[in-house]
């Protein structure tokens, strides 16, 4: 006997301490992120945000979100970081979700969700349009770049180590991998 669909009741119901999804009414519940998943996240949010939310150095016209709800269709993801072009999204929506989906996602990780973020949230991102994708691994220090092309991503680039790189699409800022890797020299 096949199972019940998954519903939004069953996110609700999850313990605080994980992260719940719910893509093709099958329910994902990843473990809290480990120190090198929270650190790579907390630092390239905060790299991104001052140049590109708050246009301070920067471009801006960019809205950048820690792990927004996204509700796209009748999936729920909850990606590590995502952002919406100011001109698509002038304000966050007053409610818990979003509906809008993002113009840049970034997934960090990790070998709990790797094959999710991969195999299974990867293709609705791309049906959603969602343009940009990074995916980055701060145990194999690599940062992939991806655009939509068509229906699916093209692979632009793959960065690793302790490199300096500028990554589509927030290019006009050169990010250091050693810093959100953790590997920086402590001053």
């Amino acid at each position: 006997m096949g199972r019940r669909p998954a519903t939004y009741a069953d996110l609700e119901a999850l313990p605080e301490q994980v992260v719940g999804e719910l893509i093709d009414k099958e329910l994902h519940v990843s473990p809290r992120p480990a120190a090198p998943h929270t650190v790579a996240a907390s630092r390239l949010g905060g790299e991104l945000t001052g140049p590109f939310d708050r246009g301070r150095g920067g471009p801006g016209g960019w809205l950048l979100l820690d792990e927004p709800e996204l509700h796209l269709g009748e999936d729920v993801l909850v990606p590590d970081l995502a952002g919406w072009r100011r001109e698509r999204m002038p304000r966050p929506p007053r409610t818990a979700a979003f509906t809008l989906a993002p113009d840049w996602v970034c997934e960090l990780l990790s070998p709990s969700t790797v094959a999710l973020d991969r195999a299974i949230k990867l293709p609705v991102y791309a049906r959603e349009g969602v343009r940009h994708v990074w995916l980055m691994d701060p145990e194999a220090r690599t940062l992939e770049v991806f655009r939509l092309d068509g229906a699916s991503y093209r692979l632009l680039v793959t960065h690793s180590g302790p490199a300096h790189v500028r990554a589509e699409p927030f290019e006009a800022l050169e990010l250091e991998l050693a810093f959100l890797w953790g590997e920086e020299q402590v001053r």
